[in-house]
């Protein structure tokens, strides 16, 4: 179980790391916000311990959570109970409060991976579609012999949907269903802003897209065989000039 664990203060970062390695997690170290997106493998919990030297926002953490869907814990300043509701309603899973127990919120984290628990997406198998290879254990995807492109969680999980089902409409209500979970904070706009982010990733003209294909007012649909598409279009314009 991958950790992120944001905690700018040295000593702190040091006893939080004992605390999560006992605990059976793997923790890798950040002390800049900006290091988050960096590694191989993505994150299955972030932690952010903070100070009041590097503080996080609420709205830092609400963006976090429209791009990722892993669990969001907090360690902060006692006393402050409107900033700790603040971070619970943009998304937060877990506040913690120094002084804290560590074997409180050791069960704590247990009990919230057993909620968070499904089939981790790195046990999922690779796919290749179309010259498109997604690859679960890195949450990556590669255009031909391009180099990989890490996704967020969010595009993983639809690009994935897409994939999976290639050729076939999936409506845009049953997209939200498969990103975000049936009862999630997902909306059709969300999914547009996602298939948008995915086509800037993989598409060669964005504005003109070969595999992330649009069904007007129905949804989309990934599409095997981009260049016979391509080719069929270019026919069927032809034709139509000729009439």
């Amino acid at each position: 179980m991958l950790t992120l664990l944001f905690a700018p203060d040295a000593d702190e970062a040091a006893v939080l790391t004992l605390i999560l390695q006992r605990a059976g997690f793997e923790v890798r170290l950040v002390t800049e916000l900006d290091q988050l997106s960096q590694g191989d493998r993505p994150a299955e919990l972030f932690f952010f311990a903070f100070t009041t030297e590097k503080a996080i926002t609420s709205e830092f953490i609400s963006q976090l959570r429209l791009e990722n869907q892993a669990p969001i814990v907090m360690l902060m300043e006692a006393g402050n109970e409107g900033a700790q509701i603040d971070f619970i309603e943009a998304g937060a899973d877990l506040v913690f409060s120094r002084p804290y127990s560590h074997k409180f919120m050791v069960a704590q984290l247990r009990a919230l991976m057993r909620r968070s628990s499904g089939l981790p997406y790195f046990s999922l198998p690779a796919l290749s579609q179309a010259g498109i290879t997604l690859d679960p254990a890195k949450r990556s995807v590669q255009v031909g012999k391009d180099a990989p492109t890490r996704l967020t969680q969010l595009e993983f999980r639809l690009l994935y949907a897409l994939m999976t089902h290639p050729g076939r409409i999936i409506p845009s209500e049953n997209l939200v269903e498969y990103v975000w979970g049936y009862g999630g904070e997902g909306s059709q706009g969300l999914v547009r802003g996602l298939i948008s982010r995915l086509r800037g990733k993989i598409e060669p003209d964005p504005s003109n897209p070969r595999y992330i294909m649009t069904d007007a007012g129905i949804g989309y649909y990934f599409e095997p065989e981009p260049d016979q598409q391509r080719m069929f279009s270019k026919t069927e314009k032809s034709a139509s000039e000729v009439r």
